[in-house]
């Protein structure tokens, strides 16, 4: 039989996740899919071949498992543990207003725009 590890755990060992808890949250709130199949139990067993697709911060990371692993060792260590298949990073859409340059504007500023706006409603 071949090795298996529960997600959960596997993740954390990986270093995908900072804690295993958050590990977790992210599996049993339905975020994860093994082998394009959606999961929501942190105990489910997974082993080496088995494909993980789930959301990493502001990126959808997909991953092949090549080992299990037997600790949560260093990073170089935790990279040996999967094949990265994550396609190449597709830049999110600006939220409104993000194109704006400097900071806030100042008072002088907002008083200014709010004359144009009143000139533009008469």
């Amino acid at each position: 039989m071949s090795e298996t590890l529960r997600i959960d755990k596997w993740l954390w060992h990986a270093r995908f996740f900072k804690t295993r808890t958050l590990a977790a949250k992210q599996v049993t709130s339905g975020h994860v899919r093994v082998n394009a199949g959606k999961i929501d139990k942190a105990a489910y067993k997974i082993g080496a071949g088995d494909v993980l697709t789930f959301a990493q911060g502001d990126r959808i990371r997909v991953v092949e498992i090549l080992a299990c692993g037997t600790r949560r060792g260093p990073a170089p260590e935790a990279q040996t543990l999967y094949l990265d298949k994550t396609p190449a990073h597709v830049s999110k859409p600006k939220a409104f207003g993000a194109d704006r340059v400097g900071g806030r504007p100042t008072k002088k500023d907002r008083r200014s725009l709010d004359l144009s706006r009143d000139r533009g409603l008469e």
